[in-house]
């Protein structure tokens, strides 16, 4: 899904007294450590992380508009593009695989009619996959709105997108 957002952004003034509690956290010269957070609160507020937001931080923080691309475009946490309400991402590396996490992201798709990368027509879910989730032990595994969902049946699969429909999860 291609999406231009070329206007100026502004945040919230909740957004923008975190953003500066966060600053204030480091010592003078030392503020774009706070990035990666800035880049979280910004995601949360926003619902995902676009050019015209990234300047905006590199103008708050007086750092250069690539320093906070590179980070941005390096985690997988930071969408770049517009996403459903709800990012299933379901991890796809060799002990999720060798417990079936491929069948589980083929279910996803056929169950939700899109494939990886892509959300719902309904802006209800986006399938994304992950490196490592690091809970190899509980695979397969997928990540939704910071809650880990482990052992992954193609029934539990159906229970959490009833789950998420419903809005049982949306009071974290």
């Amino acid at each position: 899904m291609a999406h231009t957002d070329n206007g100026p952004v502004e945040f919230s003034a909740e957004t923008m007294s975190k953003i500066n509690e966060l600053i204030a956290s480091y010592p003078e010269g030392k503020h774009k450590s706070a990035l990666i957070r800035i880049l979280h609160l910004v995601q949360t507020e926003k619902g995902w992380v676009s050019t015209p937001s990234m300047n905006k931080v590199a103008e708050i923080l007086n750092i250069q508009p690539i320093e906070v691309y590179e980070v941005a475009t390096f985690y997988t946490m930071f969408h770049l593009e517009p996403v459903g309400k709800y990012v299933f991402e379901v991890c796809r590396t060799g002990p999720c695989m060798l417990v079936g996490s491929d069948n589980i992201i083929e279910y996803i798709e056929n169950k939700l009619n899109i494939k990886v990368g892509e959300t719902t027509n309904d802006g209800v879910f986006t399938l994304k996959t992950a490196e490592c989730l690091g809970g190899c032990g509980y695979a397969p595994l997928l990540q939704c709105k910071y809650k880990f969902h482990e052992h992954l049946t193609k029934e539990r699969v159906d229970e959490l997108i009833e789950e998420y429909r419903s809005g049982k999860h949306d009071q974290n």
